[in-house]
C-alpha cells in the first residue's frame, strides 16, 4: 500500500491554488508559453481525458431513460475497489462555505485499493454509490476520467488501473475556476458528452447574464437582441447553466442518451482499466 499521512491533505490544500493560477500564468506573455510548454503533456491526451456528467433534471435527449449520472453509478458498480478521499483538496484550500469540505473524489480500480487508509476511506459499492448520490443532490458535478497526477497526489504507481470521479463545485474546483486560461490542447482534455447541446428558448430568457458570466469555459454570450447565445466549440457539457437560469431559458439536450454513455465508457475504459475481472461490461 501506498503511504501518505494524514497530513497529507492539508499540505495538498496549502499548495493547491498553484493549480489554478498555474493555468491563469500560460496567458502571461512569454512567461505563459514556457510554463504552457512543460504543463501541456501532463494535462492533455491520454494524461487527462475527462468528461463532467451534466445531472440537470432537464436533460432531455432520444433512446433509453437512462439518466447521464447512472454511468457513474454503474461504473461504481463494476470497479474492482473504491476510496473515498477524505477532504475534497479544492473545496479544502479555498475553505468552501456552500458545500462540505469531507465530500472528497470517489477513486477506483486496482489503483484505488493501494491508497492509504489515513488519507481516504476504503468503501463498499453501497457506500460509494450514496457518497456520489449525496454530493450529487447538493448541487455538484460529478467529472470523470483518467487524470494522471491523481497518481501521485495519491502515492499510486501508474499503472494504468486508477479511475477518477470529482465531485466539482463551481466555487472551487480548479477546471471550473480556471478552464477558460487551460492551453488548447489541455482544454481539448475535457471531452463533452457526445451530441450533447446547450439549447436556448428565446422568449424565456430576458438577458440577465447570470449564465454568461458564470460558464467557466466563456460558452455563452449576449447577441445584439440581449438573448444567450450558446458555442458548441468551448462548451465542456457540465449543465450547470441550465441549473443557474432563473427563466428555464436553457436546456440540456443529449441527441442520443445510449450513444453518449457508449462513447463514455468506451474511451474511458481504452485508458483506464478499473473493473473487476467477474463483472466487467
Amino acid at each position: 500500500m501506498a503511504r501518505r499521512a494524514a497530513w497529507w491533505l492539508s499540505v495538498l490544500a496549502k499548495i493547491w491554488p498553484l493549480t489554478w493560477n498555474g493555468a491563469k500564468a500560460t496567458r502571461i506573455p512569454v512567461i505563459g508559453r514556457v510554463i504552457a510548454v512543460f504543463s501541456t503533456p501532463l494535462f492533455s491526451g491520454k494524461n487527462l481525458n475527462i468528461t463532467y456528467i451534466p445531472i440537470n433534471r432537464q436533460v432531455e435527449g432520444a433512446g433509453s431513460t437512462y439518466l447521464p449520472s447512472e454511468l457513474v453509478e454503474e461504473m461504481i458498480r463494476r470497479s474492482s475497489h473504491r476510496v473515498i478521499i477524505h477532504r475534497c483538496t479544492c473545496r479544502d484550500a479555498m475553505q468552501c462555505k456552500v458545500h462540505d469540505i469531507e465530500t472528497g473524489c470517489i477513486l477506483m480500480g486496482d489503483g484505488a485499493a493501494e491508497i492509504d487508509e489515513r488519507i481516504a476511506r476504503h468503501v463498499s459499492v453501497e457506500e460509494a454509490i450514496d457518497h456520489f448520490r449525496a454530493g450529487v443532490e447538493d448541487g455538484l458535478i460529478p467529472m470523470t476520467g483518467r487524470v494522471k497526477i491523481d497518481n501521485f497526489i495519491w502515492g499510486v504507481p501508474d499503472r494504468g488501473k486508477l479511475l477518477t470521479v470529482c465531485l466539482c463545485c463551481r466555487c472551487c474546483c480548479t477546471i471550473l475556476q480556471s478552464g477558460k486560461y487551460l492551453p488548447e490542447k489541455s482544454a481539448d482534455s475535457l471531452v463533452r458528452l457526445k451530441s450533447m447541446r446547450i439549447e436556448v428558448t428565446p422568449d424565456y430568457c430576458t438577458g440577465c447574464g447570470y449564465c454568461v458570466d458564470d460558464c467557466f469555459m466563456a460558452a455563452l454570450s449576449l447577441n445584439e437582441d440581449g438573448i444567450v447565445e450558446w458555442d458548441g466549440d468551448a462548451c465542456k457539457g457540465c449543465g450547470r447553466c441550465v441549473s443557474l437560469c432563473p427563466e428555464d431559458a436553457l436546456t440540456a439536450v443529449i441527441g442520443n442518451v445510449d450513444e453518449a454513455i457508449d462513447e463514455v465508457w468506451g474511451r474511458v475504459t481504452s485508458i483506464i482499466d478499473f473493473q473487476d475481472e467477474k463483472n466487467r461490461r
